[in-house]
């Protein structure tokens, strides 16, 4: 597994996460038959919970109240992280991107095979932001009150969230 990271300033429309980077594991997973059925029970003992299953949103959103994994089990595509001047990165079956709170991201590669599964940190309920006009300072002040969570998607209580996600 090879572990990417990517720190994303506020780019004036989204927070981004200037102090927590995004994470991409690729090929984290080597995945069994059942694959979302086995990510959502591995996210839930590593205390990843409120877990769906679809693709990814194809328009800018960010959540303010909640870090977010997602966990590739079908197909491939492409995902911008930023805004419009952000960063794009393939994503694709066997690979976890973990996103902080704040960080915009898109899904720019529209594929009916793609599929992923979501997931936030136990305790944190997500919210839906845009990068309308109105929704800051609010959303500033939700994302510098979270919490870390307490474990890795993956690895649960070791693994590279702990060592690149420290305040």
């Amino acid at each position: 597994m090879v572990v990417r990271h990517f720190f994303l300033k506020d780019d004036g429309t989204f927070p981004n996460n200037a102090q927590l980077p995004v994470l991409l594991y690729k090929s984290a997973w080597e995945l069994p038959l059942f694959k979302a059925t086995y990510i959502k029970t591995e996210l839930t003992r590593n205390s990843w919970g409120n877990s769906w299953k679809d693709g990814i949103n194809d328009y800018h959103h960010y959540h303010s109240t909640a870090h977010e994994v997602l966990c590739a089990y079908r197909g491939r595509t492409s995902v911008l992280l930023g805004g419009e001047r952000g960063l794009i990165t393939s994503f694709e079956a066997g690979d976890v991107l973990i996103i902080p709170a704040g960080v915009a991201h898109k899904n720019i590669s529209p594929e009916s095979t793609f599929k992923c599964v979501g997931a936030y940190p136990f305790g944190q309920d997500y919210d839906m932001n845009y990068g309308k006009p109105g929704e800051r300072p609010a959303t500033d002040a939700n994302i510098r009150k979270l919490p870390l969570p307490e474990e890795d998607p993956v690895f649960g209580k070791f693994g590279p969230l702990k060592e690149y996600w420290k305040i």
